[in-house]
């Protein structure tokens, strides 16, 4: 979920970026709006990458077989409710997922999702700010996001939010091989902290 000041945007921000604009910048266009400011994703790491892609795979395979929703990787953008007047929020998640009733009427699936994902997985890396880490949390919850998980590979943690605040926040750790409750999203699904942060021996440090 790295992200870094875009050099693009205006100096003063004296108005939100539009659809129109953000659809002009092309399918390549990696940015995300952050309380209205526009903010450049830049390339991530392997190590990152693998993370994602260990999470995608084990929930993309859960969720097929069910056939509950859609998972997505890094590459969709949620507008997350935010057009009226432009783009207040607009957020890319490494990993989220939403259920089938959750896909809006007449949407054009060619175009950023225009609501919020149930749930949504943001990789930390060095260059994310606490600030833009806590807004986004803050957004995704307040939008109707049901579940957050924020992971740190330096620590190899899972901070676990939940909309219901039921806990408000459950914290897994890989040392411990923690199985993550993650009931709600994904009945009888088997996850643990070891399928997310396991990493090929070219990757161990």
């Amino acid at each position: 979920m790295g992200v870094s000041r875009s050099m693009a945007q205006a100096p003063e921000q004296t108005k939100l970026m539009t659809l129109d604009e953000l659809l002009a910048l092309g399918e390549d266009a990696r940015i995300e709006i952050i309380n209205g400011e526009v903010v450049e994703k830049p390339m991530a790491g392997a190590t990152h990458n693998v993370i994602v892609g260990n999470t995608f795979r084990v929930l993309d395979a859960h969720v097929l077989n069910e056939g509950i929703g859609t998972v997505f990787t890094d590459g969709l953008t949620y507008l997350m409710f935010s057009l009226a007047g432009g783009l207040k929020d607009s957020f890319m998640p490494d990993v989220s997922f939403v259920r089938n009733e959750n896909f809006p009427l007449r949407w054009n699936p060619d175009n950023p999702h225009p609501g919020v994902p149930d749930l949504a997985v943001e990789v930390i890396s060095p260059s994310e700010t606490v600030e833009d880490v806590q807004t986004k949390l803050r957004t995704y919850l307040e939008k109707g996001t049901e579940q957050v998980w924020i992971m740190y590979p330096k620590t190899r943690e899972i901070h676990q939010y939940r909309r219901d605040n039921n806990p408000e926040i459950r914290i897994y750790r890989a040392s411990r091989l923690e199985a993550i409750n993650a009931e709600s999203l994904f009945p009888g699904l088997q996850l643990t902290t070891d399928d997310i942060f396991k990493l090929p021996t070219w990757a161990q440090q």
